[in-house]
């Protein structure tokens, strides 16, 4: 049995220091952590009384949206290539 490799980067998301590990690649991790961030700022610049929990709890609610919305996009994408691939 093999092992994937960790990886393990140092992040900052929202004033916070993380270490993220996972097996994929540094740069991608950092990404992620980018990601996440830009949003909570986002969030918490229009909302600017809110705590760091609520930012993060509305952070998740937004992601969760776009996550929802983009398999709802695949799903009728990959229908229609059903149906055109089935004429």
């Amino acid at each position: 049995m093999t092992e994937e490799k960790k990886n393990r980067v140092n992040v900052k998301i929202y004033y916070e220091e993380y270490a993220m590990c996972g097996t994929a690649t540094p740069d991608y991790l950092k990404r992620l952590a980018q990601y996440v961030d830009d949003k909570m700022q986002q969030i918490g610049e229009a909302n600017k009384r809110l705590g760091t929990s609520k930012v993060a709890v509305l952070t998740a609610v937004n992601l969760a949206d776009e996550l929802f919305r983009a398999r709802k996009r695949l799903r009728e994408l990959e229908s229609r290539l059903n149906k055109k691939n089935a004429k």
